[in-house]
Order: C-alpha cells, then sequence, then structure tokens
C-alpha cells in the first residue's frame, strides 16, 4: 500500500464533498473562512495588547496613587463631617 495520496483518491474525494455540500456551500466557504481568520486574529492582538498593558504597572500605580490622595483627603473630610452629625443627631 502507498504512503501517499494519489490523485485518483484527491479526484474521489473532490466529487464527493462536492455532492455532499454543492457548489454554492463550497464558494460561500472561503470568504467564511477568511473572516473568521480575520476575527481570530484581531481577537489575539487585542489579547496581546491587554497583556502588555497589564505588564506596566507603573501607568497603574501612578494613577491608583492619584486617585487615592485626591479622593482621600475628601472621604476623610465627609466622613468627620458625617459622624459630628451623626453625633448631634443623637443628643438631640
Amino acid at each position: 500500500m502507498l504512503s501517499g495520496i494519489s490523485i485518483w483518491q484527491l479526484l474521489i474525494l473532490l466529487v464527493i464533498v462536492l455532492l455532499v455540500f454543492g457548489s454554492k456551500r463550497l464558494r460561500n466557504l472561503g470568504p467564511d473562512l477568511g473572516n473568521a481568520l480575520k476575527g481570530f486574529r484581531s481577537a489575539m492582538k487585542d489579547d496581546d495588547e491587554q497583556r502588555e498593558s497589564d505588564k506596566d504597572p507603573k501607568v497603574v500605580d501612578h494613577a491608583r496613587r492619584e486617585d487615592a490622595s485626591s479622593h482621600g483627603d475628601n472621604h476623610n473630610h465627609s466622613h468627620e463631617t458625617g459622624a459630628e452629625n451623626d453625633s448631634a443627631n443623637r443628643r438631640d
């Protein structure tokens, strides 16, 4: 038995595929496969970009520090004011 596929076997396989799927479906197969491949590549690219942004903690830490420092003072002040208001309301 030969280890490779002969031309006759390929032709028979092609005829069977044409009979099963039809020529119309096979024409649409190429563009559909191309669109699926484009979608897969763009998803992989987006995933790689997300990983790169996750590897750069300096930007994230800097933003967190700014956010904490700007909201930290206001949060503590409003919390103290709220506590004072609660104490005043309890006395009445």
